[in-house]
């Protein structure tokens, strides 16, 4: 039997988990990752990238391949049926907002050679064709992770699930067993990442429930040459009565990937003519080639819990939802990024082990808004109730050629487009003078509203996201900022200063110090004269402190 050690285990080598490796190996930090497969997906189903993901693949370093590889769609054309309504600028909306504007079209699969070939730049590799069969824990009671172990009385108040987490120290070990090729792989590891999608091993061993519905409509995809009845420079979004298309252009000659809803008996097979006859009856759209076909079930399940102990969940195996809206591969992306930088934190001994019980705190309940809008959104689209058929009969031919016009000259117009692009997805980071960072419900709920800058990704101004490539703990200024005062913040904080151009509309003001996160969002911001002593505990809790010179 083979053996292996590291300090992180990532079970899962699509796009989440490629994620994860690949700055976990930028960032220093040992790690393995196994897959069941043979290699790399070929045929896959995701296939937009949206600006936030963008953002995080220009710090990894990778942005220029994946503009040379992908396919701008800067238009959204929504219709009914046969008939288009007009084109929707969705990359307008994102002018100054995101140096990545629009949504850029690259199937999952070679967003994984891109991710797969940065990781073995950075001297990792992934040990394919290798399942994961057994999880426990070693030198701990209650299973995997420790799960059922209580958590200590500075807990009380957090969110259900934080706070359960392993004690401090390395005393605690994962261990894995694999069936490969050449026999049984055990692996010892710290940590273990489930990143292995909505059939997850490790959820399933871990015994985290998987909560949620199966939709009884059979969705179908198909990627085909030689396509007429859509716009070949857009998303085109097609509503009927009875079915449901979206549109995706993948390059020239034709080349398209085209969703849809077919209405079926529970069991039924949906062959590939079927589809076909009914894309030509119902919306006019026929293709000359099928490069392939495939059918699947939608689920919008949400894991009980992203972490039990030394064991996690990202991406698909810890939501799955309709493919509206193109955020699913995007959220795995980003759950991947956030969940890096605090292994990283935590094994490099600048943060304990409680920092960690941040990426459930902070994740989950972006996948539960991002569920339970695309349930909502799916339902209405294949509901068999009454209003609902009666919605889809009309309201896209009354409001959608209005809303088309309109739209683009509304002040909500970025604001839409920032929640489609993940660039205004909010962390509830806390403020050192009332809490411990992570706030309870209870907590959320005295709050009048949310901060602009503060628990957010930190405002696109040009210049300041080339900072953000190091990957560290930084503080920023903006505008008229004395230079020797920030400069003692930064040796204070023990993180680098840097200051730019005042950045007026974005949010922030002169005069204060902003403490960026490696992950690129802001965990607070004070007046200069006064950063260090609010903006010290915001740092992990091992962080150096010493006082400024």
């Amino acid at each position: 039997m083979r053996e292996l050690s590291t300090d992180v285990l990532v079970v899962g080598a699509g796009p989440t988990g490629l994620m994860l490796a690949a700055w976990l190996a930028k960032l220093g930090v040992a790690a393995v990752v196994v897959d069941g497969k043979a290699g790399p997906t070929r045929e896959s189903r995701a296939l937009g990238v949206h600006s936030r993901s963008m953002e995080i693949y220009d710090q990894l370093g990778v942005v220029d391949r994946v503009l040379a590889e992908g396919y701008p769609a800067a238009t959204i054309r929504p219709g009914y049926e046969r008939r288009s309504f007009g084109a929707v600028p969705i990359g307008r909306f994102g002018t100054g907002l995101t140096p990545y504007p629009g949504l850029h079209v690259l199937e999952q699969s070679r967003n994984e050679r891109i991710l797969l070939d940065r990781l073995e730049e950075l001297g990792g590799a992934v040990e394919w064709d290798h399942a994961l069969v057994g999880l426990s824990t070693e030198g701990l009671p209650g299973g995997v992770g420790g799960a059922g172990l209580p958590g200590d009385g500075d807990d009380a108040g957090l969110p259900d699930g934080v706070g359960a987490g392993l004690p401090d120290g390395d005393g605690h070990r994962i261990r894995a067993e694999c069936r490969g090729p050449g026999g049984p792989l055990r692996i010892s590891a710290r940590f273990c990442v489930g990143a292995d999608g909505g059939s997850s091993a490790v959820r399933k061993l871990s015994g985290i429930p998987f909560e949620g519905l199966t939709n009884e409509h059979t969705f179908y995809v198909a990627d085909v040459l030689g396509v007429s009845g859509v716009a070949g420079d857009s998303v085109n979004l097609r509503f009927g009565a009875e079915e449901f298309l979206l549109g995706f252009p993948m390059g020239p000659g034709g080349h398209h990937r085209l969703l849809g809803v077919l209405r079926t008996a529970p069991g039924e097979e949906v062959p590939e003519s079927l589809a076909r006859q009914r894309l030509a009856t119902v919306f006019g759209v026929t293709f000359a080639e099928t490069l392939w076909f495939s059918t699947y079930r939608i689920h919008h399940r949400v894991a009980a819990r992203f972490r039990q102990g030394g064991v996690f969940l990202a991406g698909d195996a810890g939501h799955v939802h309709s493919p509206v809206g193109a955020q699913g591969m995007n959220t795995g992306l980003q759950d991947a990024h956030n969940l890096a930088f605090k292994l990283a934190d935590v094994l490099q001994g600048r943060a304990s082990e409680r920092l960690l019980d941040r990426y459930e705190a902070e994740r989950r309940p972006v996948a539960l808004r991002l569920v339970n809008s695309t349930d909502r959104a799916f339902a209405l689209v294949t509901s068999d109730h009454r209003l609902a058929r009666a919605v889809r009969r009309t309201a896209p031919r009354l409001i959608a050629p209005v809303a088309i016009r309109l739209l683009p000259r509304l002040p909500i117009a970025p604001r839409l487009f920032g929640y489609l692009s993940q660039i205004r997805i909010h962390y509830w980071i806390g403020d050192p003078r009332t809490d411990d960072g992570v706030r309870s419900p209870a907590a959320r709920s005295r709050r009048r509203r949310r901060g602009r800058v503060v628990g957010r990704r930190l405002p696109w101004t040009g210049p300041n996201f080339e900072a953000l490539r190091t990957a560290v703990w930084q503080v920023h200024t903006y505008g008229e900022v004395d230079a020797e005062v920030a400069a003692a913040v930064g040796r204070a904080l023990q993180a680098p200063v840097h200051s730019f151009p005042a950045a007026g509309g974005r949010g922030l003001a002169e005069g204060f110090c902003y403490l960026v996160r490696p992950d690129g969002f802001v965990a607070g911001a004070a007046p200069v004269h006064t950063a260090v002593s609010h903006l010290r505990s915001l740092l992990p809790d091992r962080w150096p402190q010493h006082s400024a010179t």
